[in-house]
């Protein structure tokens, strides 16, 4: 009886990506828990960017064998993807950083991304890959055996744009998270990068709020780099990082500063407001 509660417990509290507790509300109870996720957070599949869903048709097959048995290491890991080859670059939008924030910003709260008719996967990578074909991103082409959602966008990233961990984000940035739960389920801290959310905006204190997707939908999440084992600043009270992943036995909540694996940038910069002309120099 103890085992059937321990995971319903266990199964309420697992997200669609690895993710779990709410960005604004106290932490969960349960930290003696080891958290097990009750599905795999980026589903590998064929082509990211194909129509998964629309109102009236049913998502078309994936062509078989593409999906491996692990997915490969990250930043964090032992062993990094391997760059895809080069493919012709995709059209992006005019100012398509803009389009991605405000996109995601008005997902947040949302149980279900879908956008013009296509429903996207429940899971971190279907929010990405919703938010960006708003913009003309899409990623086709990347993932490779041995690939989750997550390690194929992060390929695309380094591949198509760049990859970078010790500069300030810029809205708009994809953020690449470690080992959010034990994907392959032999108890270790193995599994490499395992989710990604996207940059909304970085305060002056250097926490940056991410907009991702877990089970209950999407949501906000806070990270600060600079102090990443730390839940809030001592003096304020502000919430500098949010958990991210229960920990095992005995030990601490893993943040998301702790589990950060670095950004990706795929998309232009910002075009620079252009200053007001004086009138007597029109």
């Amino acid at each position: 009886m103890r085992t059937v509660t321990l995971m319903g417990i266990l199964a309420t509290l697992a997200t669609g990506c690895a993710t779990t507790g709410a960005p604004l509300e106290p932490w969960l109870d349960s930290y003696s828990l080891r958290y097990r996720s009750a599905s795999p957070p980026a589903f590998p599949r064929e082509s990211l960017s194909k129509q998964v869903a629309t109102a009236n048709r049913e998502a078309p097959a994936a062509r078989p064998g593409t999906v491996a048995a692990r997915p490969a290491k990250a930043p964090g890991g032992k062993s990094r993807a391997t760059p895809a080859r080069a493919t012709r670059p995709t059209p992006v939008a005019g100012d398509a950083r803009a389009k991605v924030v405000t996109t995601a910003r008005a997902l947040v709260g949302k149980t279900q991304v879908a956008l013009n008719g296509r429903k996207y996967p429940s899971d971190c990578t279907g929010l990405i890959e919703g938010v960006y074909a708003q913009a003309g991103v899409t990623f086709r082409g990347t993932v490779q055996p041995g690939d989750n959602g997550v390690t194929a966008m992060y390929r695309f990233a380094r591949s198509r744009g760049r990859v970078y961990s010790e500069e300030r984000p810029t809205p708009g940035d994809l953020v690449f998270f470690n080992e959010t739960y034990d994907q392959n389920r032999d108890g270790r801290r193995n599994d490499g990068l395992t989710h990604v959310g996207i940059v909304e905006n970085v305060s002056a204190s250097g926490t940056v709020t991410v907009i991702h997707r877990v089970r209950r939908g999407v949501v906000r999440y806070r990270m600060n780099l600079e102090r990443p084992h730390l839940r809030r600043d001592p003096k304020t009270g502000e919430v500098l990082n949010d958990m991210l992943r229960h920990p095992g036995p005995n030990r601490e909540p893993v943040l998301t500063g702790q589990l950060f694996g670095g950004y990706g940038s795929v998309l232009p910069k910002s075009p620079k407001a252009q200053k007001p002309v004086p009138v007597a120099l029109r």
